[in-house]
Parts: structure tokens; sequence; C-alpha cells
């Protein structure tokens, strides 16, 4: 029916034609009412939805994050790239299990097999390597017997020798040293009824005064826990395999009695520290037993500049910023450093300067690639762009590792900005990768710093190995005593680390040290530091060579 019609039958009255109208208002009210609550619906699923999305992403990277902590990181790097890298290999080791058809080999041609067999290379390799170690010769004769010919009966006459190599590895023993210590009197004296002026022979001093172990054994026993990070537990057991049979407790008595000598030496490492230009800083817990449990106490570390090569090495009982703020309480250079906030207060109110640490970025950002690889791509492929920037600058001086960063790092640091702050916008605020993003932006100020200082490392990795191996001494010995003990692996690990910085065998440095700074005065501290004492020995090593070429 046409429309014309419809209104020809609409009533006449007035209040008819408002009833109308109020029904026809009414049921578009209803629809209105029926299509908001259908948005809100809409919306409260999408709502869901998203936030389910971003809990399956959370968990997802939460799970590779365990799959790392469990199986050891393989490398900071994206897990595309090692998925592609494994199919690859593991299609080429479906291939190689494959049998070969004769047919496919050219004429003349010799299986992979052969021609690795035939490109090996024969002898004995790398002798030269192994020229420092001493030699034993053993010869071999013949008896007066096997000498006579067989057909004539004549003597055999050498007319040469066949020479080979072994590698023999003889352990280490203990001696016992036996002090006599000579008493004089005077025999006039004492037959007069004076006194016989009795003397004894000096004795030189020992590390631990009146103590069973000589440098050697203690050397020994802090390069074992503290380079090695073998427990003392495991050093009993193999003292007794020995036949010296010393309990734990024991060394660690020792450990601490050593740690006591060597103190101001650990603290004018130090104040050595402390006069760096940049230094670089972490922690990590440390376990201390405690009352009915362990406490939480942490290891710091705090790397010197190669002006003041030291690490050294500080224990508090928390993570609270007065452990560092104390440390640096005179510093007032740069600090390079991850994004824990403690910092901040060490720095405020005071002229230090602190570096953000670029590897922590990228380690955040590889950890959230799962929820975002596009956007985990793309950062990655910026970030990397400022490590070719670094290699380029590895040897460079100063000045011109700077240069190079203004020229090159410098733009790639306004992208890097813009593109976080595009991705910011883009990312919900829970996103996985936003924490990543919020990171960046957050350090902003203290990740640009490396570019306006060439002296300043772009990421803090070199404190952080450190704090690997403090891992894993912590791994092996689980925790320490007390805040003593904790103490004590703070100034062991000073040493035996500086000396892994300085290539050093921490056991000759140490027993050297402990034989000879006991009568060490204190205005000659400074010569028993690592790096001094590898100048002083290899200067030593040059003078007798030099005495022993003008002798010959």
């Amino acid at each position: 029916m046409p429309p014309t019609d419809k209104l020809v039958e609409l009533p006449d009255d007035s209040e008819a034609l408002k009833a109308v109208v109020r029904s026809l208002l009414q049921e578009r009210d209803q629809q209105r009412r029926r299509a908001e609550e259908q948005a809100r619906c809409a919306e409260e699923q999408q709502r869901r939805a998203d936030d389910l999305h971003i809990e399956n992403l959370r968990l997802r990277v939460e799970l590779d994050r365990y799959k790392k902590w469990y199986y050891g990181p393989r490398a900071d790097r994206l897990q595309s790239a090692g998925d592609l890298a494994q199919m690859l290999l593991g299609f080429a080791e479906s291939l190689d299990r494959k049998p070969v058809n004769p047919d496919d080999i050219p004429p003349h041609t010799e299986p992979d097999e052969e021609l690795r067999r035939v490109k090996r290379r024969k002898g004995r390799r790398h002798l030269a390597n192994f020229e420092n170690l001493p030699v034993t010769t053993h010869v071999y004769e013949l008896n007066p017997e096997e000498r006579l010919c067989p057909c004539c009966g004549v003597e055999r006459k050498a007319i040469g020798q066949e020479e080979s190599w072994q590698i023999e590895h003889i352990p280490g023993r203990f001696e016992r040293i036996h002090h006599v210590r000579k008493k004089y009197a005077c025999p006039a004296c004492e037959t007069n009824g004076e006194n016989p002026r009795i003397e004894t022979a000096a004795k030189p001093e020992t590390a631990i005064d009146k103590g069973l172990a000589g440098p050697g054994l203690l050397a020994y026993i802090v390069t074992s826990k503290f380079a090695e990070y073998v427990p003392l537990y495991r050093l009993e057991d193999i003292f007794a395999r020995q036949g010296f049979e010393i309990a734990r407790a024991t060394q660690s008595v020792w450990c601490g009695d050593v740690g006591d000598l060597v103190e101001p030496l650990y603290a004018l490492m130090g104040d050595k520290v402390r006069d760096s230009h940049v230094v670089a800083t972490d922690d990590t817990i440390m376990p201390m037993l405690s009352k009915n449990k362990t406490a939480n106490a942490r290891m710091w570390v705090y790397v010197g500049d190669d002006a003041h090569p030291y690490n050294v090495f500080d224990f508090t009982l928390n993570r609270g910023r007065d452990g560092p703020k104390y440390f640096l309480k005179d510093y007032n250079q740069v600090l390079l450093a991850d994004g824990y906030g403690g910092y901040n207060g060490v720095v405020a109110g005071n002229g230090i300067v602190r570096a953000g640490c670029w590897a922590h970025l990228r380690r955040k950002i590889i950890d959230a690639e799962k929820a975002a690889p596009e956007i985990a791509d793309e950062a990655i492929a910026l970030v990397s762009a400022l490590y070719v920037v670094e290699k380029q600058a590895k040897d460079a001086s100063v000045e011109e590792r700077l240069r190079l960063r203004l020229e090159q790092s410098a733009p790639a640091l306004t992208t890097l900005r813009e593109r976080f702050l595009a991705w910011k916008e883009q990312l919900l605020p829970k996103h996985s990768m936003a924490e990543a993003v919020n990171y960046a932006l957050g350090q902003w100020a203290e990740l640009n710093v490396f570019s306006t200082d060439g002296a300043v490392p772009i990421d803090n990795n070199v404190s952080e190995r450190e704090m690997k191996r403090v891992i894993l001494n912590r791994k092996n010995s689980l925790f320490v005593g007390n805040a003593r003990g904790g103490r004590t692996a703070a100034i062991l690990a000073s040493l035996t680390s500086t000396c892994r910085r300085h290539d050093i065998d921490p056991q000759i440095y140490l027993t050297q040290l402990l034989t000879n700074l006991p009568r060490t005065p204190d205005g000659d501290l400074s010569t028993w530091l690592p790096d001094r004492w590898k100048l002083d020995q290899k200067a030593r090593l040059a003078n007798l060579q030099s005495n022993a070429a003008s002798a010959s």
C-alpha cells in the first residue's frame, strides 16, 4: 500500500495521534537502548578479547623467560632468526641421513668423508702452545743382547731415533715445613748468676700468626674458591684424597684471616676505582644464613676504567641505596648502571652523571619478541646499528670514538626515539612490548650519555660479566655464613677478579702477596696492586734474561 494511504488511516483525534507518537517514541527509545546495550556488550567483549590477548602474550613472554632461566640463554638475539637457523640445521641433518644414489655422483669424485680425511692435518697439532711446560726426557735403549745382529752377531750401531710427545699431569702435593729457631745464651753470664742473655733467631712473619697454613696453601684455597668457584666442602674431600684432612670450617677461618690481612690493599683498590672517570656497577643476591632462613643480602661490583683497572666488590645486607651511596660518597663523575631505581638516590644532589645500558634494553626487547615480532625486528635492527658504530670505534681513541658517535649514532638515536614514541601510542599499556618501550623512554637521558662522552661504554656488560662469576660461586657454595663471611668474599673476589682482568695467575700472585705483605710498609702497599705487580714481574724477568745473556 502506498505511504499516502497509511497517512489516511491515521486517526483524526489529537489524543489518539499523541498516543501513536508516544508509542513510536517509546519504541524508538527501546531500540536505542537495545543498540546502546549491544554496543556496550560488543565493547565489553572487545575489551575482554584485548585483555585475553594481552594476557596470552604476557604468558608467552613469561614462559620464554622461564625457559631461558632454566635452559640458559643462547645469546641476546631474536628467536625468529634462531628458529630459522635451527630449521635449516634440522633440514641439513635429515638430508645427510638420506642415501646417496650412485648415479648422482659425478665420475672421479670421492665422497666428502674421504676429502675431509685427506685434508686433515697430520701429526701432533699445536705443540708450540706447550713449550712453556717443563720437559722430562725418557730415553729407551736396547740392551746389549738386543743390539747384536741376528745374522752375523756384530753389535749394531745407532743410526737415529724416533721421538713422540705426551702430556702428563703430576698432582700437587703437601709438604711439612719444619721451622727450627735456634736459641743462644751466654754461659759465662749464666755461670756468674746473671742474665744469660738468651737470643732466638728471627723467623719470617707469616700471613696467619701461629697458623698451620703456609702462603702457598692459603693462596690455593682462595684461588680455588674465588677464582675457580670450588666450594670448601669439595676442597675438604680433595685434600683428604691427598692425605691431608682439614675441615671446611678451618678453611673458612683461614679465608677470613687472609681477608683481614689484605683489607688495606682492598681499600686502596676501592680508592683507585673512585678516581675513575667511568665506574660500571651491578649487583646480585648473595644469600646469607639467618635465623630459620636465609636473608637476601647483596653483592655489588664496581669496575674502574682503563686508567684505574680494578674490580672491587662490596657486600651489603640489603639492596638499599645506602650501599652504593656509601661506596661512592666521594665520587662525582659517570656511573654506568642498569635501570634500578635505587641509583636515582645515589646520584641525587651530587655531580654524578648516570649512564644507561643498551644491552639491558635490548634484552627486554628480545624477551618481549613473541608479543610483537615486527616491533622487535625493527627495534633490534636500529639498536644493532649503534653497536656497528661501537665495533668500528673499538680500538679508536676517546676523541675519535666520540666523533664517530656524533656522526653516526646520534641520528640513529633520533630515529629510535621517534619509533619508541610511535610504538607507545600503538601498544596497550599492559602489553609486554610496552614494558620495554616505557623502559627505553624512561631511561632515555641515561641511554644517551654514551653519545656525548667517548669514554662511556654503550652498555654495562663488563660489570654484568663479573656478576655472573659471583653467581657461579653462589650456585656452588649456596650462601655466606654471616656478614663477616660476605665481607671476606667481597675482598678476596676483588683480588681474584682483578687478577683475571690483567691475565695474572692468582695462585702465583697471592702466594707472593701473602709471603711479603706482612712485612711490607704502608707506603709500599701500592706495589702489590695486581697491575703494578705484573709490571714489576715483567721488568724483573727482562732483567734476569739480560743478565743471563751478558754472562753467556
